[in-house]
C-alpha cells in the first residue's frame, strides 16, 4: 500500500501541468480549472438518493436509472483517479427578469439565449484533456452535462463555488452564471480546497420563486419548478403553475437572478456565447406561428431545439393565456385544430382566457364532443 509520503510525491511531478492548464484554460474562455478527487462527493450521492425517493424528479425517470452511476464518479469509470472542472461565465448583461413586464414577448432563459453550450465547451474541453493525456501519459475523458455526473457537487469540492440555497453553483468571482464542464482522468492530481457555503442568512432565491419550488433551502422539487415544468415536462402543464408561468417560455431565471454574489460576475468572454438576436426574448405571435420545419431551422444549434416546437408552443399559449390581450386570439384559435394534443389543450386554455364567454360557451358546444384526447376535453369542461 503507498504511503502517504509516496502519494505526496506522486502528485508534486504534476504541479506544473496544473499551472499550464490554468493559464491554458483562460484563455480559452474558462473562468476557473481546479480538480476534486472522484471520491469527494459521498453526501451529495445520499442526498440524491432521498430527492428521487420523494419523487421530487418528476417524469426526468432518467435521473432514476443513472442514480447509482451518478453518486460516484468511479462508477461512471472505475480508473478515474482526478476530476478536473471547469467553469465558463454567461452572466447577462441586462436584468434577465426585465423582460417579465412585457407579455407580447416569450422570455427564454439566459442561458438559452446563445449557441448550444455543449458544442462551445467540447472543443476546449479536449484540447486541455489532450494536454493532461500528453504530459502525464494517462487516458481522459470529457464530459459537458452528456453523462450521469453530478457536476455541482463535484466543481464545490474543487472549490469553484458552493451550491446555494437554490441547489446551483454561486462563485464569488461569476455568481449564479456558470457552465460547468468536466474531465476525468487516470492521472493523480493533488485535490484543491472545496469552496465553504457562502449564502449566509440570505434567502432572496427561494423567496423569489414563483411556483414555491423551494420545499427547504438547499432542497428543489422539480415538479413545481418552471425550468423543469417549460423544458424536460412533456405532458400537460398543470393548471395551478400555468399563471404563476407569466411569459416564461423556456426555463426560469429569477432564483439564479436576485443573487448578490452576481455582482461581481464576469461578463462573457468567448463570442459564441454572446446572446443571439434570434433568442432575446423572441415575440410570441412568431414562435406561435412555426411549424415543425420551421421550428427546427429557427432553433438550430441551439438548447431550445431539444424540447421541441410543440412544448414551446404549449409554453407560448400559456404566456398568451396570461397576457389577456385579445390580438392573439385568431393564433390561438388557429391552433385549437393542431395536431399535437398537447399544444390543443394549451390553446384552450388560452382560448378561455381570452375570448368572450359567449364566444367560449359556443366552441365548447361544437369542439368539445368531438376531442378525441380527454385531456383537452377536460379544458373543455
Amino acid at each position: 500500500m503507498m504511503s502517504s509520503t509516496e502519494a505526496l510525491a506522486d502528485l508534486k511531478p504534476h504541479e506544473h501541468i496544473k499551472a499550464a492548464l490554468r493559464k491554458r484554460a483562460r484563455a480559452l474562455g474558462f473562468e476557473t480549472l481546479r480538480f476534486a478527487r472522484p471520491d469527494a462527493i459521498p453526501a451529495a450521492g445520499e442526498r440524491l438518493m432521498t430527492f428521487l425517493a420523494d419523487g421530487r424528479h418528476g417524469t426526468m425517470d432518467w435521473m432514476e436509472t443513472t442514480a447509482d452511476r451518478r453518486r460516484d464518479p468511479r462508477q461512471l469509470w472505475p480508473d478515474a483517479r482526478s476530476v478536473v472542472m471547469l467553469a465558463m461565465s454567461y452572466a447577462p448583461e441586462t436584468d434577465p427578469m426585465a423582460a417579465l413586464a412585457e407579455p407580447a414577448r416569450g422570455v427564454v432563459s439566459t442561458y438559452a439565449k446563445r449557441s448550444d453550450y455543449h458544442e462551445v465547451m467540447k472543443g476546449k474541453l479536449k484540447e486541455l484533456a489532450g494536454v493532461i493525456e500528453r504530459q502525464t501519459g494517462e487516458p481522459v475523458k470529457v464530459f459537458v452535462d452528456t453523462a450521469p455526473l453530478m457536476e455541482k457537487p463535484l466543481a464545490q469540492a474543487a472549490g469553484i463555488g458552493w451550491q446555494g440555497k437554490h441547489t446551483n453553483l454561486v462563485s464569488r468571482e461569476s455568481g449564479s452564471w456558470l457552465f460547468l464542464g468536466a474531465i476525468l482522468t487516470a492521472a493523480a492530481f493533488e485535490a484543491d480546497a472545496p469552496e465553504p457555503d457562502r449564502c449566509g442568512r440570505c434567502t432572496r432565491c427561494l423567496d423569489v420563486c414563483p411556483t414555491r419550488a423551494f420545499p427547504a433551502p438547499y432542497q428543489l422539487d422539480a415538479r413545481r419548478c418552471i425550468a423543469y415544468l417549460t423544458i424536460e415536462h412533456k405532458g400537460h402543464i398543470p393548471e395551478e403553475f400555468r399563471a404563476p408561468i407569466g411569459n416564461r417560455i423556456f426555463g426560469c431565471d429569477d432564483c439564479l437572478a436576485v443573487c448578490p454574489w452576481n455582482k461581481f460576475a464576469e461578463r462573457v468572454r468567448e463570442a459564441r456565447l454572446h446572446v443571439r438576436a434570434e433568442l432575446d426574448n423572441p415575440p410570441l405571435a412568431e414562435l406561435m406561428a412555426l411549424d415543425d420545419a420551421a421550428f427546427r431551422a429557427r432553433f438550430r444549434n441551439t438548447p431550445i431545439k431539444r424540447t421541441g416546437r410543440d412544448r414551446i408552443v404549449r409554453n407560448c399559449l400559456i404566456a398568451a393565456g396570461n397576457a389577456r390581450d385579445a390580438s392573439f386570439l385568431p393564433q390561438v384559435q388557429a391552433l385549437l385544430d393542431d395536431p399535437s394534443a398537447i399544444v390543443r389543450a394549451m390553446a384552450v386554455w388560452a382560448y378561455r382566457r381570452l375570448a368572450t364567454p359567449d364566444t367560449v360557451a359556443a366552441a365548447t358546444a361544437q369542439r368539445a364532443p368531438a376531442e378525441t384526447d380527454p385531456d383537452v376535453r377536460k379544458e373543455w369542461a
